[in-house]
C-alpha cells in the first residue's frame, strides 16, 4: 500500500475514533462516582499475615559494616 492510501486509511479511522460516542451508562456512572461500597473487592485474602519475612530484604548486620 502506497504512503498516499495509508495514510488516507489513518485519516478515516482517526476521524471514526474522533466522532464516535457510544451510549453513556449513567447509573453505572454514578454509582462509580459516589464510591458505592458493596461493589468493593474484598481485598482480605491477599493480605498475608506472616510477620516472619517482613524484614527479608533488610541488610544483615555483616552487610551493614560493610
Amino acid at each position: 500500500m502506497g504512503r498516499g492510501r495509508q495514510k488516507a486509511k489513518h485519516t478515516k479511522v482517526a476521524r471514526e475514533l474522533k466522532y464516535f460516542s457510544p451510549d453513556t451508562n449513567y447509573s453505572a456512572l454514578e454509582r462509580e462516582l459516589t464510591g458505592s461500597q458493596s461493589s468493593e473487592p474484598d481485598y482480605s485474602k491477599w493480605i498475608d499475615d506472616d510477620d516472619e519475612n517482613d524484614d527479608a530484604y533488610e541488610p544483615s548486620d555483616e552487610q551493614k559494616r560493610a
